[in-house]
């Protein structure tokens, strides 16, 4: 359906043909002095210089064309040149009434809908998620939802670390541990055990314990290069402890994922893009992009415009080995190969900016990919504590994930006992629902791509620009409509009559802007755009609500329609926190 911002504009730019002048004018934006007006028109000022004739005038001549509007119950000049604008309540009414019987509530499903990967996740098997992880999994979630909703076939992959060093060191480590295993006796030819021979709590133990072995024995880091070359050249015993510690790892983060309400249609791996790269490095070889520089294999990906110096993109080091380079070059094949994808998106840190620059050029001069692969990086910044540094625990180590949702879950637990709203035995669950909306619309309420502050005390708070705020809002919502059928009222009658007062209008008109809301989020992959949307919102409703007596409106008519205003106002919110991740509880 057509956006009332859209509407308006043809109804000024008809405005402007009928009095002598371009249509093209008529743009409609909304009123930077909404004390004098709801949107406004400048149209008249741009036009002055080409009609050479005063602004005010043109506006007179428009305006006079404006007195039977059925869009407008006001169209007025203000000097020098302004039409300043008020929406007729009746056509906003029936403009909601469209709203509410549209399934996607005036969102506009995209045209030419894209095949879209979203690369975001990211970690690495074996380690415990930290707060570092929290972003990329927040946000490429909700850009996944928005594409979805806009109409676009989007793929989730969490693009899991699997293949490099760290594999080696883990290895080594078991073996120093326990050299009597049998995936270390290469003259075995059995079975090897089903069951692992760790649990997640000593692989996560392991790894950062040969991590650190590793950079004071030269020794022991030549025995985990080694015991890595091995594994990626298939050694039997090796294979066997790889699919041990990849099945272990990745039940803890699916489990992990699922309490942050984050999912992934593929679980993909680094291994997963290794059988590609011998192929894809002969033909780069073949087709003169790679050639040697310092015993390495390199691809210039320099370009005449660059401003800043950009280094050639290493597929190969002197050794042979490949890097992140070579196995993201080939995760790019595998994916053109598996799924044909339009467009590819990155949310990972923005300090990994160049490595991707080197990437998607590379990529795409050697012809790895068609010319209308969009290639896309959206690089987010950093979580940091109220001390401006990155987020890290009160002794100063680097924070897990798990660790954190706990801290929120205690916080809100905390606070819901204290309100009292809700029993002890449902205060729990509850609490966990509000916390996630806690830590979700703190992290996306923000840009990107900016560093923001993560302050617990300010995001658990039931007031301000918050996650529990917007989900109080929806409980409050839900709470009258609830008491309205336990007086005997059906959800299902009335329809959404003319605004009686201004906080009633300015409630239903900001619902106008959800279609264009969202699709703008999508476009700009910006999710922190609806949440300043349902902020408005929030606080629009509960300035009506305070000033209208809702329940209490003795005309049945008027409280019907008062009911179905916020029967769409609960649908348009609890559809935009899905979008963005979490949901609302029935009760706070």
């Amino acid at each position: 359906m057509k956006k009332l911002m859209e509407q308006m504009a043809e109804e000024l730019s008809a405005a402007f043909e009928k009095a002598g002048y371009d249509p093209s004018y008529g743009k409609v934006t909304v009123s930077n002095r909404p004390d004098l007006c709801e949107y406004q028109c400048n149209g008249a000022m741009a036009g002055a210089k080409a009609y050479k004739k005063a602004p005010f005038m043109i506006a007179d001549d428009v305006v006079a064309h404006l007195k039977d509007s059925h869009v407008f119950s006001m169209a007025e000049v203000v000097k020098p040149g302004f039409i300043n604008l008020r929406v007729k309540e009746e056509f906003l009414a029936d403009y909601l009434k469209k709203m509410e019987a549209d399934e996607k509530l005036g969102v506009s499903e995209a045209e030419h809908p894209k095949t879209i990967i979203i690369d975001y996740g990211g970690p690495n098997v074996a380690k415990p998620l930290h707060v570092g992880h929290l972003r990329s999994a927040i946000i490429g979630e909700s850009i996944k939802r928005i594409g979805r909703f806009v109409g676009h076939k989007v793929i989730g992959d969490v693009h899991l670390g699997d293949w490099g060093l760290q594999m080696g060191l883990i290895i080594t480590e078991l073996k120093c541990r326990k050299p009597d295993l049998v995936y270390f006796d290469d003259s075995y030819t059995g079975e090897y055990p089903r069951e692992a021979p760790f649990t997640i709590s000593e692989l996560e133990e392991i790894y950062p314990c040969a991590s650190g072995k590793s950079k004071t024995d030269e020794a022991y880091r030549s025995q985990a290069l080694e015991a890595t070359h091995l594994l990626q050249q298939g050694n039997r015993g090796y294979m066997a402890l790889w699919n041990h510690i990849m099945q272990v790892s990745v039940t803890d983060l699916k489990r992990n994922y699922d309490n942050l309400n984050v999912s992934f249609d593929l679980w993909k791996k680094e291994s997963d893009a290794q059988p590609y790269i011998p192929d894809m490095v002969a033909k780069m070889k073949e087709d003169g992009f790679a050639y040697e520089d310092q015993g390495a294999l390199v691809v210039d990906v320099k370009e005449e415009t660059d401003t800043k110096e950009i280094p050639p993109c290493m597929l190969l080091k002197s050794d042979g080995a490949s890097l992140y380079t070579t196995t993201d070059l080939a995760t790019i094949v595998e994916r053109v190969k598996l799924f044909d994808p339009d467009e590819i998106l990155y949310v990972v840190d923005k300090r990994q900016e160049l490595h991707f620059i080197q990437v998607f050029r590379c990529a795409r001069k050697t012809g790895l990919v068609k010319d209308d692969l969009e290639f896309k990086f959206l690089g987010f910044g950093t979580m940091n504590g109220k001390d401006g540094k990155p987020f890290k625990t009160r002794d100063g180590g680097v924070m897990r994930l798990e660790n954190l949702i706990a801290d929120i879950n205690e916080e809100m637990f905390r606070k819901i006992v204290e309100n009292r709203s809700v029993k002890d035995k449902d205060a729990e669950d509850t609490a966990k629902i509000v916390g996630l909306s806690a830590i979700k619309y703190g992290d996306l309420s923000n840009q990107a791509t900016k560093d923001y502050i993560f302050d617990v005390d300010r995001f658990t708070s039931f007031e301000g620009n918050t996650g529990p705020y917007i989900l109080y809002t929806i409980v409050r919502i839900k709470s009258i409509l609830n008491r309205y059928m336990e007086e005997g009222g059906n959800l299902e009658e009335g329809e959404i009559l003319p605004a009686v007062n201004e906080s009633q209008k300015n409630l239903m008109l900001l619902l106008t802007g959800f279609g264009s809301t969202v699709e703008n989020a999508f476009e700009e992959t910006a999710p922190h755009k609806i949440c300043a949307y349902i902020y408005e919102v929030s606080n629009a409703f509960n300035s009506f609500y305070h000033e209208t007596r809702i329940l209490s409106e003795e005309n049945p008519e008027q409280k019907k329609s008062f009911i179905q205003l916020l029967c769409l106002t609960r649908k348009i919110l609890e559809t935009s926190i899905d979008l963005l991740g979490f949901s609302a509880p029935e009760r706070m």
